[in-house]
């Protein structure tokens, strides 16, 4: 089990595992995070459970295809799905603890901030993975 909470510590979670970690380039996860990129975790739908806060959280439509959940806080990005989805995205600085993965891909780095460069052998995509969701940004 892998234990997650939002700054504050009102938001908090659990998941039975996660299944990879990915870093988005894209310049709305940028501002999100403050940071060159994000990373985020994904788990399975069935293994994620709220153990307190979820009445926190609220939500920014930042694009047609994403929202962007956040506890109403501490600001925090928080965990997110979609009905039509079998899995949660997580923001892993949410990760109170070892997640037992590492990052194994890049997307969006066709946005990626100028001032960085990626300097690992990992996968890349200039979008999302072909054939995984729409080619607009996170």
């Amino acid at each position: 089990m892998v234990r997650g909470s939002c700054l504050c510590g009102g938001v908090r979670f659990e998941v039975d595992a996660i299944e990879l970690l990915s870093n988005c380039h894209c310049s709305m996860c940028r501002k999100v995070h403050g940071a060159a990129y994000g990373t985020f975790a994904n788990a399975y739908k069935t293994g994620f459970r709220w153990v307190s806060g979820e009445d926190l959280v609220q939500s920014y439509q930042s694009s047609k295809h994403n929202t962007r959940p956040f506890c109403r806080v501490c600001g925090s990005n928080l965990p997110k799905t979609r009905p039509d989805d079998e899995t949660w995205v997580i923001p892993a600085g949410l990760l109170d603890d070892d997640p037992g993965v590492r990052p194994c891909l890049h997307i969006f780095t066709g946005s990626k901030a100028p001032w960085h460069e990626i300097d690992d052998d990992l996968p890349s995509f200039d979008t999302h993975i072909p054939g995984y969701g729409p080619e607009e940004e996170a």
